[in-house]
């Protein structure tokens, strides 16, 4: 009878997810947001595949870069409209399926967990007042409160609030914005294929493992995390 994998001692500390794309099912509704709130302004929307591109980055950042024709001047504008069609579908977001036993399983065994993500400070604490997640994480950083995605301060916080060095800190996220970002905090890092990016453009950052749904990022957590 063929025996069944054990897991490996344990690699990791501190565990840092990505949220949008990542715990959250919410790529579609920010990819029409985008769109919409740069139609409002006078822009041309980018395609789907250059508004999701951004997913991850701080708001602003975000916005320009898939807004090349908007002037400066309506960034502020352009933002306010984008958090305006946001919200009327921020309902609509929900985890993914198997989120909630991933996370609670990985806390029991006593892993850090934490949360880096492109949201807004507001934006994350709405979602985290969700029954299901209080006390969940331990920690979490926010682009409007450090530094946008690749820079490596969401991540260089989390590690010196948890005294966890970068050798035992795993990043994991569904843009290669999150994998570059590991890559500069010197942490490793696990790219989901469910979210935003392409997982062909993963390669290229060395991810110790690309995930195709949640339920083989659950079993390789307990095997090699």
């Amino acid at each position: 009878m063929p025996h069944k994998s054990s897991p490996l001692p344990r690699q990791f500390d501190l565990i840092a997810f990505d949220w949008d794309g990542t715990l959250f099912d919410s790529t579609a509704i920010i990819t029409r947001s985008i769109q919409e709130a740069v139609t409002d302004v006078g822009g041309k929307p980018p395609s789907d595949q250059d508004a999701s591109y951004v997913i991850g980055m701080g708001l602003m950042q975000a916005l320009a870069h898939a807004a090349p024709d908007v002037p400066p001047e309506k960034y502020p504008l352009l933002g306010e409209r984008y958090q305006h069609h946001y919200s009327q579908h921020v309902h609509d977001i929900s985890l993914f399926d198997g989120v909630l036993a991933l996370l609670n399983g990985l806390k029991t065994q006593g892993y850090v967990l934490a949360v880096a993500t492109g949201k807004s400070r507001r934006g994350l604490d709405d979602a985290l007042q969700a029954v299901e997640l209080k006390g969940l994480f331990h920690g979490s950083r926010t682009a409007d409160q450090t530094a946008g995605k690749p820079h490596p301060q969401m991540l260089h916080e989390l590690m010196h609030e948890f005294s966890v060095s970068p050798e035992r800190t795993l990043m994991i996220g569904d843009t290669t914005h999150d994998l570059l970002m590991a890559r500069n905090a010197n942490c490793a890092s696990v790219g989901v294929s469910y979210g935003a990016h392409e997982s062909a453009a993963f390669e290229a950052f060395s991810p110790l493992y690309i995930a195709h749904s949640v339920a083989q990022l659950h079993d390789w957590l307990r095997l090699n995390a």
